[in-house]
């Protein structure tokens, strides 16, 4: 088990390699996706939150597609900060919107989805993140209501009273031109369907490369989100998505967070399923507390979730990825990203040191039970 950082597009920097070196991570998952891209609700020193409806910004240039120059040259500059490039999380809905929306271009884009994946293996990074959903991140609301006053991300109720415009997907938009108009809705089994399609085109293909694509689960966990259907909303759908197509390369972005959040299950326990079984590519380590629709996140050392917990249930499983903070509360300080990911860290090095001692060994029993 490794520890690391998320780092978005505009934080790509020796700055911010430093920092994660320095506060004790060894690897970092980056997102190419520009969130902030004409984002009005996102500002660049916290991570993309947006509003409730709100899209996060737009979406990329449809035509270029990451190249195997630009990911060496990023694997470079983090090793050369000591560091290991262990994923790119998100795909750009530029790159890929019309297999979410089974659209015109579906064809064109899976062949995006592959060009991806085969570059990344040849620039030797392991995994790609990824979020099948049509909504993607909405629903939440920011208030002063972690410890301290601290600002935190949660949710308030449903989100389904305005449905996806045209031209938006995944909460960005990719059509700014867009005629007027609502996103017609369709049924789970549909996207079921649509996911199955794309795990089957794209599996191969990444076993070829040996790159791991691993999805992150619904966030936030509702059965539907803006009038439209959602995938993993509750632990055990997981299951159903790994089982499409049983491979290794078939994998999971699990959010320890938005488990916690889910209705059904335990996220103990699911995260003792899914990494006794090695299908969890890496984790995101985030506390809340409450169910969908009304939860709110925390600190990692308050909350629902007993962290220690589970990471010694991945000690236990011999879980060997990267755990990386997710969201964090923003601080009371002139930096709140940098000092929010830093308590984060801190509290998961000092539980991995104390998994890793032998003199813990009576503490990690009684755990990880």
């Amino acid at each position: 088990m490794r520890v690391g950082l998320g780092l978005y597009r505009h934080m790509l920097t020796r700055e911010y390699y430093d920092f994660a070196r320095q506060a004790g991570c060894t690897d970092v998952v980056v997102h190419l996706v520009d969130y902030f891209n004409h984002g009005k609700n996102n500002p660049r020193d916290n991570q993309p939150s947006g509003g409730k409806y709100e899209p996060w910004g737009v979406a990329g240039d449809s035509a270029k597609l990451w190249t195997v120059a630009e990911l060496k040259q990023l694997r470079r500059e983090i090793e050369d900060a000591d560091l290991k490039l262990f994923a790119i999380e998100n795909l750009d809905p530029a790159h890929w919107h019309d297999i979410l929306l089974d659209g015109p271009r579906r064809a064109e884009q899976i062949e995006n989805v592959k060009t991806i994946v085969r570059r990344m293996g040849e620039a030797g990074i392991p995994v790609l993140g990824y979020n099948f959903s049509l909504a993607g991140v909405a629903g939440r609301i920011t208030t002063p209501s972690a410890r301290g006053h601290a600002l935190a991300l949660g949710m308030d109720g449903p989100a389904d009273e305005e449905p996806i415009p045209q031209g938006t997907i995944w909460n960005m938009v990719y059509d700014q031109n867009a005629p007027k108009g609502l996103l017609p809705p369709i049924t789970r089994e549909q996207l079921w369907n649509r996911l199955q399609r794309f795990l089957e085109e794209v599996v191969p293909v990444a076993e070829q490369a040996g790159v791991r694509i691993a999805a992150h689960p619904d966030d936030p966990p509702m059965p539907t989100m803006r009038a439209q259907p959602r995938l993993v909303y509750q632990p055990d759908m997981y299951q159903r998505l790994l089982d499409i197509v049983p491979s290794r390369n078939n994998a999971l972005e699990f959010c320890v967070g938005t488990v916690a959040e889910m209705t059904e299950g335990d996220v103990h326990e699911a995260v003792d399923r899914y990494s006794a079984q090695g299908r969890i590519a890496y984790i995101h380590l985030r506390n809340v507390v409450g169910k969908v629709p009304h939860y709110r996140e925390t600190f990692i050392d308050e909350g629902d979730v007993d962290m220690v917990r589970i990471l010694s249930i991945l000690h236990r499983n011999h879980f060997d990825g990267v755990v990386i903070p997710d969201h964090t509360p923003r601080m009371s300080c002139s930096a709140p990203w940098h000092a929010g990911m830093a308590h984060t860290i801190g509290f998961i090095l000092a539980v991995k040191a104390m998994l890793e001692s032998h003199s813990f060994d009576s503490v990690k029993v009684k755990t990880a039970s």
